[in-house]
């Protein structure tokens, strides 16, 4: 008798462009596809786990009523390795959606971080969760590493943005890749408000919110004059910018030896890199590009 194919899912990197996996889950879900295989990368693996633990639909009411007061919110402020320690959004996942071990989940879950020492790839799928998450969402300048094992952990994204390999190591017949950031590079310039300093909403503004959250005695010092250039870019545009282009040369590189039986590529140029109070923007995003997948998810599928 015939083997049911093992359906797995790669959800990549793309910090709050990330949201749109839940999209992509829920329209899967409406078809009837429900991978039992999960490898995450950054904030594919926050999404991943929750949907391991069957907690997804949790994980999207909360999304979808997220504001940037509660994004500020989960920010504990550190100039130590990074902007943001992690500590207090660990509590919240941990409280909130998952906190067990791998081996309790109720689908097979695997995410991807970087050793930051080494420059190796390293696969987590074994002990604490939450541990596992943190290590692959520690996005260099932004989230201080993770020790794990004696080793200093970083984003996965550096090395492995869709982790089509992961999947396919854990048993993977057929694989789902989602890739957040085929249309991202030199959307941060494109969508930038001018003039950016002066935007509520922008990069800009998320650059003075983020150091705000300092105090104005213990803002970092700065070389750089109070009357800076017209056009002068944020601290957050850049290393939004940097990122994307990273992130997508490194992507293609490795989607390319490794390819995916089916790539979803939602549209979500438009969303920054701290854009998390947009939820419902990008789950729509990712809703619609399962809609435009379906016809090749299908015929990989066998329907």
């Amino acid at each position: 008798m015939k083997r049911t194919p093992r359906i797995g899912i790669a959800l990549g990197s793309g910090s709050a462009r990330g949201w749109a996996h839940i999209g992509v889950l829920r329209a899967l879900a409406r078809e009837g596809i429900e991978p039992q295989i999960i490898a995450g990368c950054s904030i594919g693996a926050f999404v991943g786990a929750v949907a391991a633990a069957d907690d997804l639909e949790k994980l999207g009411a909360w999304v979808e009523t997220l504001g940037w007061q509660d994004v500020v919110g989960l920010m504990d402020m550190g100039l130590r390795g990074g902007l943001i320690k992690g500590d207090r959004l660990i509590t919240f996942f941990e409280r909130n959606f998952v906190d067990r071990d791998f081996i309790s989940l109720s689908h097979s879950f695997g995410c991807v971080a970087t050793d930051l020492q080494s420059g190796h790839e390293v696969w987590l799928r074994e002990g604490s969760v939450s541990a596992a998450v943190r290590a692959s969402i520690a996005l260099p300048g932004l989230l201080t590493p993770s020790w794990q094992d004696g080793r200093l952990l970083v984003d996965g994204g550096l090395v492995n943005p869709v982790p089509v390999s992961l999947a396919r190591a854990m048993g993977a017949d057929i694989v789902i890749a989602v890739d957040l950031n085929s249309d991202v590079v030199g959307a941060a310039w494109r969508n930038r408000p001018e003039p950016e300093r002066n935007t509520e909403n922008g990069s800009g503004g998320w650059s003075k919110r983020l150091l705000s959250r300092f105090g104005r005695n213990n803002a970092p010092p700065t070389d750089e004059p109070e009357d800076e250039p017209e056009g002068t870019p944020s601290m957050l545009t850049v290393m939004q910018s940097s990122i994307s282009i990273m992130s997508v040369r490194i992507a293609r590189s490795r989607l390319a030896g490794e390819p995916a039986d089916v790539l979803i590529s939602p549209r979500l140029a438009q969303l920054g890199l701290m854009d998390y109070h947009r939820g419902c923007e990008a789950i729509a995003e990712g809703e619609a590009a399962v809609e435009l997948a379906l016809p090749s998810i299908r015929r990989a599928l066998g329907r």
